[in-house]
């Protein structure tokens, strides 16, 4: 893959990094960015194309570095400045691209902008987050919800109004209907690209913009209704505003204006798909975009091969491009929910997300194979799962340390006691026990990620659906007479698939279960897998038989 083309994103796979969680060097049991720099051989090994970092900014760290308190620094838990530039250095030396969360929609309350806002109606910051009066009776304005619990407002005494936030009430959301609130943060993000960073994931990108009339979110219908409030209303009026749109062109012309530059938007709202390919359509969006539609429960190979339909060239989403996770900071991680820790799902799902069409985010310990801990309730930090504990353990499972030696201290994450407790049957999987084992998920990564890599049909090809129903997935991917058959069934019974013609001269190059191929009959076990190379054949000859 060519890192220097302006393009190098399409079909590049980024190694997420929780920065708190990955090595920590100074011996305070929190992971730093030099911990970062220590490892970035081991991640550029796995055939990945970049990192994304997760925040490093000074922050009273109540929702762990989501609540920035300075937009332009590095807070001393996780080392300076001068560290971070050193970890972009070693990371362009190793040819791998760095993207840096870009926290936008909201700040900490100890933010000098809302320090500033919150002291009068009339100061030059009073219109950089969203006040509102009380309503005649003395309520917040609107019955907008909170996904960390309560309402989206609280009151503040020196202003007399409520202010705004989809999160914790520490965490005031900036007004991105002002004009100076979009270019200071542009000034922000012109500072890290200054500083040579190659792109920004865009943090709850589709909360940007609030409706400005505060109409209140009608009711969920019964059969979508959650256990939390926020769950119990469709959120149509404190997100997902067309304004966001045009902010998002900023962005992108931002960007441009650098060489070889990125954004990824997060989204989270009921119509995944739609908003992703709404903010990545046309050349004057953002670049790309992943949403939670693959960070739930597992869909069905005939649902996933629909999610793939909007995303072929000469279709609506021409100009998109779509990223997919399956595991990140704030979901279960696949292993468990859905590999429900079974060792042969999980390698399985490792290689459906290599074959997907779009980016790839994998996050830090997937290529270990790692599932969900459990995190006992004594030691518990996130904020949600304190809040909402049993029903909602929080996201701390997800976020345990990194396992780097098995037989050192603290599984040789840290010198000391680290801020989560560590999981024994992750410590059991820690990556030098690993790189010992030739039949590794962490070496079963590295094979699915060079193939990736040496195919430019797995990045950038078509997703030509040749059989898709509920256990079934077998999926054609093709480039310029570059092709590969990937099949998957993910059923618990053996199957049996016929194949095109197209496909019976076929060279198996990597195999997972039980697969056997006789002719056009191809027979996978349960939860099996077959990647082949189609060593033949042509663009011609696929577009005349792989779909007949």
């Amino acid at each position: 893959m060519n890192t220097s083309s302006p393009d190098w994103w399409r079909g590049a796979t980024i190694y997420q990094i929780y920065p708190r969680s990955f090595a920590d060097t100074n011996g305070d049991g929190v992971g730093d960015l030099n911990g970062i720099t220590q490892h970035l051989d081991y991640v550029a090994s796995l055939g990945v194309d970049g990192v994304w970092i997760s925040p490093f900014y000074p922050s009273p760290m109540r929702d762990f570095g989501y609540d920035v308190q300075d937009y332009r620094g590095v807070d001393p838990l996780f080392g300076t400045l001068a560290d971070f530039d050193a970890l972009v250095d070693r990371a362009h030396a190793l040819h791998l691209k760095v993207i840096i969360d870009q926290v936008w929609s909201h700040t900490a309350l100890e933010h000098p902008w809302f320090e500033q806002s919150r002291q009068s109606r009339d100061n030059p910051k009073a219109d950089w987050y969203v006040w509102a009066d009380a309503r005649a009776d003395g309520s917040p304005p609107s019955n907008w919800q909170s996904w960390m619990g309560g309402p989206t407002w609280t009151w503040d005494v020196r202003r007399q109004q409520y202010y705004l936030h989809n999160f914790l009430p520490q965490m005031p959301d900036l007004n991105l209907h002002c004009p100076a609130v979009q270019d200071a943060l542009l000034e922000v993000g012109r500072f890290w690209l200054e500083r040579g960073v190659d792109g920004f994931r865009l943090d709850t990108a589709n909360y940007y913009c609030h409706d400005r009339s505060f109409t209140d979110n009608p009711p969920q219908p019964p059969e979508r209704r959650g256990d939390l409030p926020a769950s119990m209303q469709q959120h149509l009026h404190n997100i997902c505003q067309p304004e966001t749109l045009v902010f998002l062109q900023r962005v992108r012309q931002l960007t441009d204006s650098f060489d070889a530059r990125m954004t990824v938007a997060e989204i989270g709202s009921a119509n995944n798909l739609e908003r992703m390919l709404q903010y990545t359509r046309g050349e004057q969006r953002l670049h790309t975009a992943y949403s939670f539609v693959l960070l739930g429960d597992q869909p069905m190979p005939c649902d996933l091969a629909d999610l793939m339909k909007p995303w072929q060239q000469g279709e609506e989403g021409l100009a998109s491009w779509p990223s997919w996770a399956l595991s990140n900071h704030d979901a279960m991680r696949v292993a468990s929910r859905w590999a429900r820790g079974d060792d042969a799902r999980t390698r399985q799902l490792l290689a459906l997300l290599v074959c997907l069409r779009g980016t790839l985010f994998l996050y830090q310990g997937e290529e270990l194979g790692l599932a969900q801990s459990d995190v006992p309730l004594a030691h518990i930090q996130d904020p949600v799962g304190k809040a909402h504990w049993p029903r909602n353990k929080g996201r701390d499972g997800c976020r345990t340390p990194m396992p780097w030696e098995s037989d050192a201290p603290h599984a040789g994450f840290s010198s000391s006691t680290p801020w989560l407790p560590l999981d024994a049957a992750q410590v059991a999987r820690a990556v030098n026990v690993q790189e010992q084992d030739r039949e590794s998920c962490l070496q079963l990564t590295r094979r699915l990620l060079g193939l990736r890599r040496a195919h430019a049909a797995l990045r950038l090809g078509q997703f030509e659906v040749l059989r898709a129903d509920d256990r079934l997935l077998v999926v054609l991917r093709h480039c310029a007479g570059d092709a590969v058959l990937c099949s998957f069934n993910l059923g618990d019974q053996a199957e049996t698939v016929s194949l095109p013609a197209v496909c019976a001269d076929i060279e198996q190059v990597l195999a997972l279960g039980q697969v056997e191929q006789c002719g056009q009959q191809l027979h996978l076990g349960p939860w099996a897998v077959m990647i082949s190379l189609l060593p033949n054949a042509t663009e011609n000859s696929i577009d005349q038989g792989a779909l007949s």
